[in-house]
């Protein structure tokens, strides 16, 4: 898609950072996670300060039309890191037009750029836009997700 622009965001981007966060808000259908109870400005100059978080934008005249959030892990079992797409969404108005894919693309390239051997995102079962989208640039790999509480 030519007329968008892929950005990683940082310090001083806490305006993208919160539109970002308003897209994932209502491309999950999840204002509760995502807008209801801000973070500081504080909070997220620290946060978009760390080197291992990697939050992309998607922008197409001025506006923030798709994000990603991705974090890199370093491994114990070699000296290697793998990065993980924890978040990704397009607005519903921008979707099947390659936004995704170009987010994904770069956030390849920062990969490559830092010796990543791999990335991995998860996808639900029934979300087949996603799954389609996973299966056009990676390899499928069945697994089973568990969430465990932390201790009261």
């Amino acid at each position: 898609m030519s007329d968008i622009t892929v950005h990683l965001i940082g310090s001083g981007d806490i305006a993208l950072y919160r539109a970002m966060n308003a897209l994932f808000a209502e491309a999950f259908d999840d204002a509760d996670a995502y807008v209801s109870e801000p973070p500081s400005d504080a909070y997220v100059e620290a946060l978009l300060a760390k080197e291992h978080i990697v939050p992309l934008v998607a922008v197409s005249d001025g506006a923030v039309i798709g994000g990603l959030v991705a974090y890199e892990l370093e491994k114990f079992e070699q000296e290697r890191r793998e990065i993980y797409i924890y978040d990704l969404a397009v607005a519903e108005t921008h979707r099947r037009r390659g936004v995704a894919t170009a987010l994904i693309q770069r956030l390849r390239e920062i990969a490559a750029e830092r010796g990543a051997w791999v990335l991995y995102v998860q996808a639900d079962y029934g979300d087949d836009p996603a799954i389609a989208l996973y299966t056009k640039l990676g390899r499928r790999e069945d697994v089973m997700h568990f969430d465990i509480d932390p201790a009261k």
